[in-house]
C-alpha cells in the first residue's frame, strides 16, 4: 500500500467521481482505478462499487476511508513538526500561571535578544500540558506540578507561593494584620463560603496536599464555585462571594483584596519546565529556558 494509492481512494470517495478525483489529483482517470484496484487486491476485499450512474463505498471502503483519513493526519503533522524545528519555533504548553504572569514578564525581553526564535504559546491546565507534551503536541511545557511520568523531565525555574485572598471586610482584617494559627485558619475555612481551582491544575493539586497535611477535607467546607481563571477567582472573591486561594505573582492589583500568608506551612511551590525525556531539546529551546531560569534567578 502506497500513499498515493491511499490518495487516489480518498479523492474517489470524498468527490463521488473517478473523474472528479483525478483532476483534483492532477493524474489520468485510468492511474485512478488502477490505484483503487490494488488497495482491492491487497486487501482481498470490495472498496468501491462503481456503476455507469454513481458510486458506491462498500463498508470496508468506509473503514479504510476512516482509517486512511488518521494516516494523512498524523503525516501532515509530522511534516509540520519537522518544519517548525528547522525554523527555530518552540510550542509551548503553558498553564495559567505561566501564561498569565511569567511569559507577558519574559517574553518581550527574550524577543528582544532572540528575534529569530518564534514561540507558539496554548494554554491550559498543567495536567492537560503534561499528557500533550507525551503525546508530541508540545516541545516543552511550563507547568505548576509534576508527574509520575517516567517518560517526562522536570526542571525548576520560579519559586512560588499560594496566598488566601478575602473581601476587603471588616471580619478579615485581623488575619491579614497579625500571626494566626492552623486552627483559626481551619475555623474560618469552615465558617466562610470557599472559591477553589478546578482539577487539573497544579496550585489545585498543592492545595489539596496543604489541607492533608492539616488534616482539613475538602468535604467539610462549603465549595460554592470552582473555576481555572485566576481573574474571575479575584472579581468573585472581591465581590464578597467567599474566599480563595491563588498564586502571589497574580496578585496584581490587590486594592479590593485582602492577601494573607497561611500559617506554619507556607503554601509553595515551584513551577517547572517539562519535556520529554526522549526530545533532543535544541539550543534554540535551551537558551528559552536557561533565559527564563536566569531572569527570576536575580529576582
Amino acid at each position: 500500500m502506497e500513499f498515493r494509492q491511499l490518495e487516489s481512494f480518498c479523492a474517489v470517495v470524498r468527490y463521488q467521481s473517478f473523474t472528479k478525483a483525478a483532476e483534483k489529483l492532477y493524474i489520468s482517470q485510468p492511474t485512478i482505478s488502477t490505484h483503487i484496484r490494488m488497495l482491492e487486491q491487497e486487501f482481498n476485499s470490495r472498496l468501491i462499487i462503481r456503476t455507469t450512474k454513481n458510486i458506491e463505498i462498500t463498508p470496508h471502503g468506509k473503514e479504510l476511508f476512516a482509517c486512511a483519513q488518521k494516516i494523512f493526519t498524523l503525516k501532515n503533522d509530522l511534516i509540520q513538526k519537522w518544519s517548525e524545528e528547522n525554523k527555530k519555533i518552540i510550542r509551548i504548553g503553558a498553564s495559567t500561571i505561566p501564561a498569565d504572569y511569567i511569559l507577558p514578564e519574559v517574553l518581550p525581553l527574550f524577543c528582544q535578544k532572540y528575534p529569530d526564535i518564534q514561540l507558539h504559546i496554548h494554554q491550559n491546565d498543567s495536567g492537560n500540558i503534561l499528557q500533550s507534551i507525551l503525546n508530541g503536541k508540545f516541545t516543552i511545557g511550563m507547568v505548576g506540578m509534576k508527574s509520575f511520568e517516567k517518560e517526562l523531565d522536570f526542571v525548576p525555574f520560579f519559586h512560588d507561593e499560594i496566598v488566601m485572598i478575602t473581601p476587603k471586610q471588616e471580619k478579615f482584617l485581623h488575619f491579614s494584620q497579625k500571626a494566626f494559627n492552623q486552627d483559626d485558619l481551619i475555623s474560618l475555612l469552615k465558617k466562610e463560603t470557599i472559591i477553589l481551582r478546578e482539577q487539573g491544575s497544579g496550585s489545585k493539586k498543592r492545595l489539596e496536599s496543604y489541607f492533608e497535611q492539616i488534616n482539613l477535607s475538602e468535604k467539610s467546607l462549603n465549595i460554592i464555585a470552582r473555576l481555572n481563571d485566576q481573574e474571575s477567582i479575584k472579581k468573585l472573591v472581591a465581590s464578597g462571594l467567599g474566599i480563595s486561594f491563588i498564586s502571589a505573582k497574580a496578585i496584581t492589583d490587590a486594592d479590593n483584596l485582602l492577601t494573607i500568608k497561611l500559617p506554619e506551612n507556607n503554601l509553595t511551590r515551584s513551577l517547572y519546565f517539562a519535556y520529554h525525556k526522549d526530545y533532543i531539546l535544541k539550543e534554540h529551546i535551551l537558551s528559552f529556558i536557561k533565559f527564563v531560569q536566569k531572569f527570576y534567578a536575580k529576582k
